[in-house]
């Protein structure tokens, strides 16, 4: 990746009483894949607005490409939106319907056709320029929204939550031709979603939000791996989170019982959060660890069995390829490369702002 592209500075926005967005900072490269990830209401729709010109923000700058464009109308912007309903016009072909920006654009006949005919091509859509919307199946209807706006030869893909309405396989599916089109094409995409999977499968960057503040921004690997606090960890796939103290450097006390673990610097004695994945909890027989405990829930999920582990007062999530049946009792390890230590954070803004520098 080489520059960046979009700079969204200082950017502030309310609606009525709320505010929605306060004080955000956060770069686009170009040709990356960009994932606004969190809960409803947390920011990343109006975000993805604000860059595709449909809300203005109440401060701040949206620069691309060193210019500031927070003024400019949508039409201006070399971006294009995808939405979640697909806003197909119904009364016309679909070849129509992708020719729509172009024939605005006062492109010449052969431009289009040859345009047309190639995005039909990219969403492996050949043939369908006749067809109308209504007899497409939703995933193809989205593949359809997708060509009309990659004809206009944007920088830039605007995706608001498009493969929402779609059933789990055609999603899945979609998801691939996604990556493909973003690296056949070299357009930078700026994907919203709430869906952890999602963002996990796509994403070179994943920025994950909540309650207008960006928690944290990293690669998937790195948001999974290593959340920087309680929220991520939560938000982004199964967690074990624990009240714990650190005693000292690379030794934590974690439900009573003493773990070894690779972080330093966090002092003495001090109150934190332990964030361990069910993946890296191992069920020894009893006794082999200090942490002793019995299995209470057994579920099949086809990769692995999802366990609950009651142990000390706490319910641990275990995913495991072995299964332990239901009152079976058990000791827990983790090894020291798998607890991920985080600062609590000292009060409920700071639960929301909180991003270690």
């Amino acid at each position: 990746m080489s520059n960046r592209l979009i700079d969204l500075v200082n950017i502030s926005k309310s609606f009525g009483s709320s505010l929605i967005l306060d004080e955000m900072n956060l770069y686009v490269q170009e040709n990356e894949f960009l994932t606004l990830l969190g809960p409803s209401g947390c920011g990343k729709t109006t975000t993805l607005r604000i860059i595709g010109g449909f809300e203005s923000p109440d401060q701040g700058k949206v620069l691309f490409n060193g210019s500031d464009i927070a003024s400019l109308p949508p039409n201006k912007r070399q971006v294009n939106t995808v939405f979640q309903k697909y806003a197909l016009f119904t009364h016309m072909t679909i070849a129509e319907n992708i020719a729509f920006g172009l024939k605005i654009k006062n492109k010449s006949k052969a431009y289009i056709q040859d345009k047309v005919k190639y995005a039909l091509k990219l969403v492996n859509l050949d043939g369908f320029d006749h067809r109308m919307p209504d007899s497409l199946s939703g995933g193809q209807q989205q593949r359809i929204a997708i060509a009309r706006a990659i004809v206009n030869e944007p920088k830039v893909l605007l995706l608001d939550e498009p493969l929402g309405a779609l059933d789990l396989k055609l999603r899945q599916g979609m998801q691939y031709e996604l990556i493909r089109l973003k690296n056949e094409l070299g357009i930078t995409f700026i994907y919203v979603t709430h869906d952890q999977e999602e963002a996990l499968t796509m994403s070179d960057t994943i920025v994950v939000m909540n309650q207008g503040y960006i928690q944290q921004i990293g690669t998937p690997e790195t948001i999974y791996n290593e959340p920087e606090n309680a929220f991520v960890a939560d938000f982004i796939g199964d967690s074990n989170i624990l009240g714990s103290i650190m005693l000292r450097d690379e030794l934590v006390e974690i439900l009573g019982v003493k773990f070894a673990c690779i972080d330093k610097g966090f002092g003495e004695n001090k109150p934190v959060d332990v964030v361990i994945r069910p993946e890296d909890v191992e069920l020894l027989s009893p006794n082999e660890t200090n942490l002793n405990g019995v299995v209470t829930h057994l579920i099949f999920k086809g990769v692995h069995y999802e366990m609950e582990v009651e142990a000390n007062g706490f319910t641990w999530l275990v995913h495991s390829t072995k299964m332990v049946p239901v009152g079976a009792f058990v000791s827990i390890a983790v090894a020291p490369g798998n607890i991920q230590i985080m600062n609590k954070p000292v009060s409920e803004d700071e639960e929301a702002t909180a991003i270690d520098e």
